[in-house]
């Protein structure tokens, strides 16, 4: 496929995940804009691809920072992809998760992705109708397939992007937009990092009575500190989603990563009695 000026968006594009993906687009000679919650991200993502990248401000949880950006991408013409990447994981009991935290997570990593993409719908229909093709890529995650103690309200973020990405989906294809969902397994990314740190701020808040989810919570951290050492590394998961933007035919839902393989698969053909005591805290 013949890139030529094709633009796309990336948001949550200053580490991990989103970054490798804006490296990735580059090479490939798209001209990418990318969100970024600090100025000195963007200014590194400028330096580092020499004008081939222009930063935007946004915080999900401004939605006026959203609104602002989608309006600059849209006054600049078709809008071949948008790349939603941006995400947070909020760790915890489900028991004693303040519901303030509980609300961030989704307000985070649904409620914004439904936010940019009905924003930057106007520049996509244009990309649709000019070059007969645009294309969603919701970075989704195994969580949102299969889940476990301690990221209940991550994982509720991620089965809800799935039926988000589902519905889109269908209401978009008469308009030929693609919608595809990406599920990748553990990524040695930041958000396991700043997972760790969310989650013992959040701690300082439970009250006495959480200490039951001791070894709940020691676990999920160790499971957070080998996801930082052994996930694959985040450009390989950028590209699958270089290839979801420029295959002709790409696969509309697909995992990324062995770990996330098998857990789709058991999730698949495990009946439920097995699976949720598979998955069920040990003490």
């Amino acid at each position: 496929m013949a890139q030529g000026q094709r633009s796309v968006v990336v948001t949550g594009a200053s580490t991990g995940i989103g970054r490798a993906t804006v490296q990735g687009l580059t090479r490939m000679g798209f001209r990418v804009w990318a969100t970024v919650r600090r100025e000195q991200d963007g200014r590194a993502l400028t330096d580092e691809h020499k004008g081939a990248v222009t930063p935007l401000l946004v915080d999900l949880l401004d939605h006026d920072s959203v609104r602002a950006a989608s309006r600059r991408v849209c006054e600049a013409g078709p809008l071949f992809g948008l790349v939603n990447n941006a995400g947070v994981a909020l760790p915890g009991p489900l028991e004693h998760l303040p519901i303030e935290a509980f609300r961030r997570q989704l307000e985070v990593n649904l409620v914004g992705q439904l936010l940019v993409t009905q924003t930057l719908l106007p520049a996509l229909r244009t990309a649709a109708a000019e070059l007969g093709d645009a294309r969603i890529v919701m970075i989704g995650s195994i969580s949102g397939r299969i889940a476990g103690p301690m990221l209940g309200a991550y994982a509720a973020s991620k089965f809800g992007l799935a039926g988000l990405s589902e519905s889109l989906r269908a209401e978009l294809a008469p308009s030929g937009i693609r919608v595809l969902l990406l599920e990748p397994g553990a990524i040695a990314t930041p958000i396991w990092e700043r997972g760790l740190a969310a989650g013992n701020k959040l701690q300082q808040e439970f009250p006495a009575e959480a200490s039951r989810y001791r070894f709940q919570i020691q676990a999920a951290e160790q499971m957070a500190e080998r996801g930082s050492r052994r996930g694959l590394p985040p450009d390989r998961a950028a590209q699958v989603i270089v290839a979801a933007l420029t295959l002709p035919n790409p696969r509309p839902r697909q995992v990324v990563g062995r770990d996330a393989k098998v857990a789709a698969m058991l999730a698949r053909v495990l009946p439920y009695r097995l699976l949720y005591r598979m998955t069920a805290a040990r003490r």
